[in-house]
């Protein structure tokens, strides 16, 4: 009789080349692998996970994306708190794990991923502060600051204004485009009233669809206007 493989193998066979993917797409390559599985296992899959090295990658997200505002942008201390505020919200760490292709890769249980948990704004966000930590960890200062730089570069333009809510962004490119408001409706919803799920749809007049998913319905509607925001892009 063949004994079923071990919990551990089981994930390990859900996320692929996790290493590989770390050095070619973090840019990052671990000396301690376990940090790095550790950050992208959801509570779903066990012990040990991300939880405890989000608390720890926000703060130093917070810090070096401060210090990055602080040195490049001679502004009062609200507007640099707003543009702040927004870089660092799990809208923006989720927008981060989508492109470097978290969702995919994050180890979970198979119940918990067929709920479309790895779509969730605010799990891929957390996932994302505990990447930071994670290489904080295994590598120090530098090599944290570095990958937040790179992982951030795009999101984050010094010479414009404060960052919007992918919502408000989205019904200004519409409006522009004279493409009429975008419309967001619930496509399901499920999840005990205390731990709901949602995933949203928003329609703009000539583009296919988006979907987001979220623990709330803002969220879930704030997921899909960033994607729509990526094929308008």
């Amino acid at each position: 009789m063949v004994e079923p493989a071990p919990r551990a193998d089981r994930h390990r066979a859900l996320t692929p080349d996790l290493d590989g993917w770390a050095a070619r797409t973090l840019g990052h390559d671990f000396a301690d692998p376990s940090l790095l599985r550790r950050a992208m296992t959801h509570p779903s899959a066990g012990q040990p996970n991300y939880q405890r090295l989000e608390f720890l990658g926000d703060r130093i997200l917070g810090c070096v994306i401060a210090a990055w505002l602080y040195d490049d942008l001679d502004e009062a201390e609200g507007k640099l708190s707003a543009r702040l505020h927004q870089l660092v919200d799990s809208g923006t760490c989720a927008q981060v794990a989508h492109a470097m292709g978290v969702p995919e890769r994050l180890i979970l249980d198979r119940a918990t991923r067929a709920a479309h948990v790895a779509q969730s704004t605010n799990v891929l966000g957390d996932v994302t502060e505990a990447l930071i930590a994670a290489i904080y960890l295994d590598a120090g200062w530098p090599a944290a600051e570095a990958f937040v730089r790179r992982a951030w570069a795009p999101l984050i333009d010094t010479g414009s204004a404060a960052p919007e809510n992918p919502k408000s962004r989205l019904q200004e490119i519409a409006a522009a485009k004279r493409l009429g408001a975008p419309v967001y409706a619930v496509v399901w919803k499920d999840g005990p009233d205390h731990r709901p799920n949602f995933r949203v749809s928003v329609t703009v007049r000539g583009h296919p669809p988006t979907e987001g998913v979220g623990t709330s319905k803002q969220e879930a509607e704030k997921a899909a206007a960033a994607q729509m925001l990526e094929k308008l892009a």
